[in-house]
């Protein structure tokens, strides 16, 4: 099972678009510049992390780089949208929960 809290820690092969930002611009980022958008309900848990955010909470999902890109809020340290490679089954798992 993927973790992205661990994931983040011990790896580097992620991207980091925006950083200590809101989660509205995090949220904007997303919808403009992510290949297909899904939205789930904040508390989902997507790649081992529950999602803090401001319902629906944007997913983009890119088939052609294998990756996801997500609103990530640490409380604190405020919101980051967060790029990561992410298996196919967990990009399914994503689409299966979304709420459009």
């Amino acid at each position: 099972m993927f973790c992205l809290d661990t994931y983040l820690r011990e790896s580097e092969d992620y991207e980091i678009h925006m950083t200590r930002s809101g989660f509205k611009d995090c949220a904007r980022f997303i919808e403009k510049n992510a290949p297909e958008v899904v939205h789930v309900n904040p508390g989902e848990k997507i790649v081992g992390a529950r999602i803090i955010g401001v319902p629906p909470v944007p997913i983009g999902i890119n088939e052609e780089k294998g990756t996801i890109m997500l609103p990530y809020t640490k409380p604190c340290y405020g919101t980051a949208t967060v790029e990561v490679p992410v298996p196919p089954e967990e990009r399914e798992k994503i689409r299966a929960v979304k709420i459009d």
